[in-house]
């Protein structure tokens, strides 16, 4: 904690060096804070102009030890010009036009000789080497991350003696004493009261399998936030509340570093493995990013420009939905429609093939032993008819109003516990909530089995030879057409297992509000599509047993007849999981595209859409935010979301800094002022940049130089310019003028100077500066006024500006 508060206090340059600012330039970089306690506010984009003046006294143009790496100052680039610091917005205009003069250059170079034109080829190829290895490293992490889950989820329950390493579905297959009625029943397999009383009957060894039930899922989620918490606490949650900001063109160091990955991925496992409601979904999306920056590193092009990686994290994410679902396309779509902020052709094409890679790395490990990608992927036959959408809308409905529900709670307790001494103690959140979920659990067996388990249950079609509860139906026909079974009455296990989903239901409901946002690895899909899974499957039964006994009503006769198998529960399970997962994430194309490819027929479309559309327009009618835009915004981070239209009517002047009655703004001359009185001016500001004018009279514009720029070239010209002193005259113009004899050399900086900066008139309407912010990515904009330099529009000043019209504390928008 006091490292982090001391290096948010060191505002701007402070006790810094050179090398420092080589080091911090890396997303690799791991910054060790406690998540819980991340306060943004002090690192500003291009703070509001308005801030006390001498907050910032400690830099010195001297007195800063700096990198020995000495470069020719005036023909060479200069280290660190042009990246940018932690907790800072890119220049989105800025790094696309440095691609294109690079891939310019690159272009022109290749006629000159064939080394040039390999290297050229080298290039336009690397994108796609890169999505290739994207897909490999984000399947086998994925197949890793399911085979481990499902080995220690078991754990908790019992051990295999004829090898620990196989879980107890593997176990059981190499047996040679099992039968088909009670497969998941053999003598190699062994309950922790067989290891430990040798027996499995009784109470007290039912006592001894919950206690070391309860005692599993302790230890795992024990290690899981003591590993975030010591080693990376950007591994902490699902990631793509933060991956929707990084894409944005927000700067989070180490978030998608290496140490992140490791524990992100270790943690992840032991997570799941607790039992907690929560999946690998989302943290999947997080893990294929972290691989994706990493990789970048290896290729020049994409690890010296911030707007090209961020092209790469996008396919990235199209690669973790991938292997968290099984669907290549709908990762795509999830990029496209949920994540992305920039998404041109070229990665759309990209992202397919990274999602194509990593669902084809993931089935050939082949994880679950079945073929298949996950482990709830069904296939239904029967068709549905169209009354079936009455019920297929309430579920939609359901969907919404809990997903309503979960956000206005869950956003409350996660504020709740940033704003209290709860936050403090994200170990002990962890543990009890851990207890009371295993506690609850173990009595349950629908609660007791993985989330996984329980949603493959919920949305399996019975057949004849399945031995759950949930298909212990009275078997009163005897014919029936090929591959088909009729609608039957439900047997004793039904009724039995309706009352324990009803219960699951209730306890994924309330306990899922407090596990989504603690400080472990914790995806939201899972849990969302269990409820909703629960909710169909009972409504689906409801419906069956209605269709059975009452065919003579209106509704059934036209088309449910006598011994028809007319009613699927399990479709009914899959309708509802996606209304659900809609109502809290707002996803809809996206959405409907993964449950298809989650059953393989194009039959059920209809049906997922009408469903997902009523989802999302109840849950927007109760809120307009998704869970991840709402963690966002409950976070502070500088997100413009792009969906939401500006409809106020202000203007440009109204938001600038500075004010009327403020300091005036703090500008540069470009030919007039000393490194002394620039150095003076860093020293007592913390503002991230500075228009350069023509003079402090005329104010006329010449350009922008960000602080970061100013800074590292003049102490680079401190240590390489012979002569450079506190008196030398800094230039901004293209020639210097002659100078007399026994005067300091002069020091020209006009090659770090914006000679464009994006300017909008006194006048300009909001809507239109908010459309220019969020469309080509800015991080300031100057206002004019007759050609002359009037105020400045920052990133932060219209995220306050949009939050103050809707009625929102604008000062939330400081990156809690």
């Amino acid at each position: 904690m006091a490292m982090w508060q001391g290096a948010m206090d060191n505002r701007g340059f402070q006790q810094g060096s050179f090398s420092s600012f080589q080091n911090s330039s890396s997303d690799e970089d791991l910054m060790d804070i406690p998540a819980t306690a991340m306060d943004f506010s002090m690192r500003d984009d291009v703070p509001p102009l308005d801030r006390e003046v001498g907050e910032d006294k400690s830099y010195n143009g001297g007195g800063i030890g700096y990198s020995n790496r000495i470069m020719d100052f005036l023909e060479e680039p200069i280290p660190g010009v042009g990246t940018y610091d932690d907790f800072n917005t890119i220049d989105w205009v800025r790094e696309k036009s440095r691609d294109r003069d690079r891939h310019r250059e690159i272009t022109n170079k290749s006629k000159e000789s064939t080394w040039a034109l390999i290297h050229s080829v080298s290039d336009a190829f690397s994108g796609w080497l890169l999505m290739l290895l994207i897909g490999l490293l984000s399947g086998s992490l994925a197949g890793l991350i399911d085979i481990s889950a499902h080995w220690m989820t078991d754990l908790k329950e019992g051990i295999c003696t004829g090898g620990f390493w196989f879980n107890h579905e593997h176990c059981c297959w190499n047996s040679d004493h099992v039968t088909f009625e009670e497969r998941d029943k053999c003598p190699e397999w062994n309950s922790w009261s067989q290891l430990i009383i040798s027996t499995d009957e009784g109470a007290f060894a039912y006592i001894v399998n919950y206690f070391m039930y309860v005692l599993w899922a302790l230890l795992f989620a024990f290690l899981a936030v003591s590993l975030v918490k010591v080693f990376a606490p950007y591994a902490c949650g699902s990631g793509i509340p933060e991956i929707k900001t990084i894409l944005s063109g927000f700067i989070i160091r180490g978030y998608l570093g290496k140490w992140t990955l490791v524990i992100k991925t270790i943690t992840l496992v032991l997570a799941v493995s607790s039992g907690l409601s929560l999946g690998k979904e989302g943290p999947l999306v997080h893990v294929a990013c972290c691989c994706g920056n990493i990789l970048c590193h290896c290729f020049n092009k994409y690890r010296k420009n911030e707007a090209k990686r961020r092209e790469v994290l996008s396919a990235a994410a199209a690669a973790g939905v991938s292997v968290a679902f099984g669907a290549p396309i709908g990762g795509v779509l999830f990029s496209l429609e949920e994540v992305s902020y920039y998404f041109p052709l070229k990665t759309l094409w990209r992202s397919f093939f990274a999602a194509l890679v990593a669902a084809f790395t993931l089935r050939s490990i082949n994880p679950f032993g079945n073929s298949r990608l996950v482990l709830f992927y069904v296939e239904f036959h029967t068709p549905w008819h169209l009354f079936e959408l009455v019920p297929f809308i309430l579920l939609g409905i359901f969907g919404g109003l809990w997903g309503a529900l979960f956000i206005r709670t869950n956003i409350a307790w996660c504020r709740k516990r940033k704003t209290t001494q709860l936050g403090k103690y994200p170990v002990i959140e962890v543990l009890v909530v851990t207890a009371i979920t295993a506690i609850l659990a173990f009595p349950n067996e629908y609660t007791r089995m993985s989330t996984s388990e329980l949603i493959s249950e919920l949305f399996n079609d019975c057949g004849l030879l399945d031995s759950s509860k949930l298909c212990d139906y009275e078997n009163r026909f005897n014919t029936s057409k090929a591959g088909e079974l009729p609608d039957r009455p439900a047997g004793v296990g039904v009724y039995s297992a309706m009352w324990q989903l009803a219960l699951t239901l209730i306890l994924k409901i309330v306990i899922t509000i407090f596990t989504f946002g603690m400080k472990i690895p914790s995806g939201l899909f899972i849990p969302s599509m269990a409820v909703g899974a629960i909710a169909g499957r009972l409504l689906g039964v409801g419906m069956e047993q209605l269709a059975y006994y009452h065919q003579e009503w209106t509704i059934f006769n036209s088309w449910c007849s006598q011994g028809a198998d007319c009613i699927t529960p399990g479709l009914y399970a899959m309708v509802g999981a996606a209304a659900c997962l809609g109502g809290v994430t707002r996803m809809t194309v996206s959405l409907v595209v993964i449950m298809f490819e989650l059953t393989g027929g194009l039959e059920y479309i209809v049906p997922l859409m009408a469903a997902a559309m009523t989802s999302k327009w109840v849950a927007d009618a109760l809120g307009r935010e998704g869970i991840y835009d709402a963690h966002i915004r409950l976070n502070g981070y500088p997100f413009l979301e792009a969906k939401e239209e500006f409809a106020h009517k202000t203007l440009a002047m109204d938001v600038m800094k500075p004010r009327r009655n403020d300091p005036l703004l703090t500008v540069l001359t470009q030919d007039s002022m000393t490194v002394e009185d620039v150095e003076t001016i860093i020293s007592e500001t913390t503002y991230s940049g500075f228009p350069v004018v023509v003079s402090r009279e005329s104010q006329r514009l010449v350009g922008f130089v960000l602080r970061r720029d100013l800074i590292i070239s003049i102490e680079n010209a401190r240590k390489k310019q012979d002569g450079v002193v506190s008196t030398s005259i800094i230039y901004f113009t293209e020639h210097s003028p002659p100078l007399p004899p026994y005067t300091p050399p002069t020091l020209k900086l006009r090659n770090i100077l914006d000679l464009s900066p994006f300017t909008v008139t006194d006048l300009t309407p909001m809507e239109i500066v908010v459309d220019i912010f969020r469309k080509l990515g800015l991080r300031q904009c100057l206002v004019t006024h007759n050609g002359r330099l009037l105020g400045i529009i920052t990133k932060k000043d219209v995220l306050k500006h949009i939050a103050q019209m809707a009625n929102q504390d604008p000062d939330s928008i400081l990156f809690n």
